[in-house]
């Protein structure tokens, strides 16, 4: 399903005609929905998207609140506008994200944004984040493999001790030898 898809079923019968003067509104509406007062949530996500995929600056306060969301659908929404976007805030908002032990369960979505952006907060950020789930029993350990596999697709090498760490790691041994074989070789 795609984003517009959900939300347009979030906004269901009763949101229809809402949805449908959003879904075609220009980038002035958009942004004015993105601070109305009574809107739906789906609504300013349905703004934002659209402006962010715009290339659109006004969306981007939206976009990284959206980013930050709970509900990880919002959070895919929100990474691939800020892609499109632009915006040189994007990578040191997802690093922040990214990098905070308090929101480590919403954490996916800005990893793979940082991956994207190849951004030069990227490779901090993904070291420190792996380097703080690096526990056996960290219950995170599908972002710290994001964040292998970010690692692997930057292929920086700084990244090389953090990801020989990982190695010692049950569910991240395979990824992080892969992401070590794309790195250059090791000096000395």
């Amino acid at each position: 399903m795609t984003a517009l898809e959900r939300l347009r079923a979030e906004a269901g019968a009763a949101g229809a005609a809402e949805y449908g003067r959003l879904a075609a509104a220009p980038p002035d509406e958009l942004a004015e929905a993105l601070t109305a007062g009574g809107l739906p949530l789906w609504a300013r996500e349905l703004a934002a998207h659209r402006l962010g995929l715009a290339g659109d600056r006004r969306a981007f306060e939206a976009l990284v609140l959206l980013l930050n969301h709970r509900d990880p659908p919002r959070c895919a929404t929100a990474a691939e506008a800020l892609a499109v976007l632009g915006d040189p805030r994007t990578a040191r908002a997802a690093a922040a994200l990214a990098t905070n032990p308090l929101r480590t369960a919403y954490a996916l979505q800005p990893v793979r944004l940082l991956t994207l952006l190849r951004a030069p907060e990227s490779v901090p950020a993904l070291t420190a984040t792996l380097g703080r789930l690096l526990s056996p029993h960290d219950p995170y350990w599908r972002i710290a493999l994001a964040c292998v596999e970010g690692l692997g697709a930057l292929a920086d090498p700084r990244a090389r001790e953090v990801l020989v760490r990982a190695q010692g790691h049950p569910r991240l041994a395979v990824a992080a030898t892969e992401a070590l074989r794309a790195l250059s070789p090791s000096p000395g």
